[in-house]
C-alpha cells in the first residue's frame, strides 16, 4: 500500500476527515521508520468543500486522485443520505480494480446506495445502524462494533472508531509493531478490537479510582499465568458476578474476550521482534501450547503465526514452527 486517497464532499464532519489524516496522511515523522504515503484528498468539484464545524475546506484534487489508490477513503458528512453519483462510480470503480475500500461512520450508506454492501458485514455509527439495515436489507449491519473488515472493505462507527479502523488496516499490512508506533505518534491506544462495543454503558463522573484500569493493566502484566474471573475479581476485590457485570459494562466486551485479544496482540509483537519457537510464544502470552495459540491466532487475523512470522518479520524462529 503506497498511495491513499480520501473523498470529502460538502457538509464535511471534520473528525471523520481528521482521523483518517492523523494515521495515513503525515508527510513526516523522523521519530520512526514507518511507511509515508502518497496521500490525497480529493473531491468530485474541486475548490470550496463546505464544512460543517464553522469553517469549510479548500480541495485542489478531483476524483482522478483515487484512479492509482490502493486505498480509497469515504468521509463522512452531515447530508449522508445524500449520495453523488460521481462518488458512488468512483467507489464501485475502486472495488472492481481491487482497492481497498474504507467507509467512515456515515459514509457506509453510500456504499449501501452503490451496492457494495449486499452480502457483507457492515457497521456505521450506533445512531444509525436500524437504519442502516432498514435502507439495505441484504447488508448484514452489525451497529454495536467499532469496525468490521469483509474482504476489500472495510466500513467503521463514528468518531473516533475512525482511528481504531485505520490502525486495524494498518496492521493487517504492515504489522503489529508499525501500527503500535502510529498509535503512539498520535498518542492512542495500539488496539482496540473490532469487536468491542461501541457504546459503553459506564455511568458519567466516576472517578479514576472507581474504574477497572488499575486490574486491566496488572492484567496485561500477568498475560502468561492462568486469569480467570475468578482471580480477576479477587484481584479487585468484587465477587465474580459483580465483577463480570461491571467488566463488560466498563470495556464492552467480556473477559475473556479481552483477554484473549491481549494474548494475541502480545503474540503479534514476539512473532515479529523475537527469534522465540511458536511454542514457547504461546506459553508466555498465556495460551499455553502452540495448538490453542494457532487456533485463535487462525480465526482472529485470518492466517497462522508462522505465516505473520514470515510476512512480517526478518527474524528467522528457532525451534518448532507453527
Amino acid at each position: 500500500m503506497k498511495t491513499v486517497a480520501v473523498i470529502v464532499q460538502d457538509g464535511a464532519e471534520p473528525f471523520g476527515l481528521g482521523s483518517i489524516c492523523e494515521v495515513w496522511g503525515e508527510p513526516y515523522h523522523p521519530e520512526d521508520d514507518n511507511p509515508v504515503f502518497d496521500f490525497r484528498v480529493c473531491t468530485p468539484r474541486p475548490g470550496r468543500v463546505r464544512g460543517r464545524a464553522g469553517f469549510d475546506l479548500h480541495v485542489e484534487l478531483g476524483l482522478e486522485a483515487t484512479l492509482d489508490a490502493d486505498l480509497v477513503c469515504f468521509s463522512p458528512k452531515h447530508e449522508f443520505l445524500e449520495h453523488d453519483p460521481l462518488v458512488m462510480d468512483v467507489a464501485n470503480a475502486a472495488f472492481d480494480r481491487g482497492a481497498i475500500i474504507y467507509a467512515h461512520c456515515s459514509a457506509a450508506f453510500m456504499l449501501g446506495e452503490a451496492g457494495l454492501l449486499d452480502g457483507r458485514e457492515c457497521t456505521t455509527h450506533w445512531r444509525y445502524g436500524d437504519r442502516l439495515a432498514r435502507m439495505y436489507p441484504k447488508a448484514i449491519v452489525r451497529p454495536e462494533v467499532l469496525y468490521v473488515q469483509d474482504g476489500s472493505i472495510l466500513t467503521g462507527a463514528g468518531a473516533a472508531a475512525g482511528i481504531d479502523a485505520s490502525l486495524h488496516l494498518m496492521r493487517q499490512t504492515f504489522g503489529a509493531k508499525v501500527a503500535a508506533t502510529t498509535a503512539r505518534r498520535i498518542v492512542v491506544p495500539p488496539h482496540r478490537d473490532g469487536g468491542q462495543a461501541q457504546f459503553v454503558r459506564t455511568p458519567m463522573g466516576q472517578t479514576e479510582c472507581d474504574t477497572l484500569s488499575p486490574l486491566l493493566a496488572w492484567a496485561v502484566d500477568h498475560l502468561e499465568e492462568p486469569l480467570s474471573v475468578e482471580r480477576l475479581a479477587a484481584q479487585a476485590h468484587m465477587s465474580p458476578r459483580t465483577f463480570a457485570r461491571r467488566f463488560r459494562d466498563e470495556t464492552g466486551t467480556t473477559p475473556l474476550q479481552w483477554l484473549t485479544t491481549q494474548r494475541l496482540h502480545l503474540a503479534e509483537e514476539m512473532l515479529e521482534n523475537s527469534n522465540l519457537a511458536v511454542e514457547q510464544i504461546a506459553t508466555r502470552v498465556g495460551f499455553g501450547n502452540a495448538a490453542t495459540l494457532r487456533h485463535h491466532f487462525t480465526a482472529a487475523r485470518g492466517t497462522t503465526p508462522q505465516q505473520y512470522r514470515k510476512t512480517f518479520s526478518s527474524i528467522e524462529p528457532v525451534g518448532v514452527g507453527a
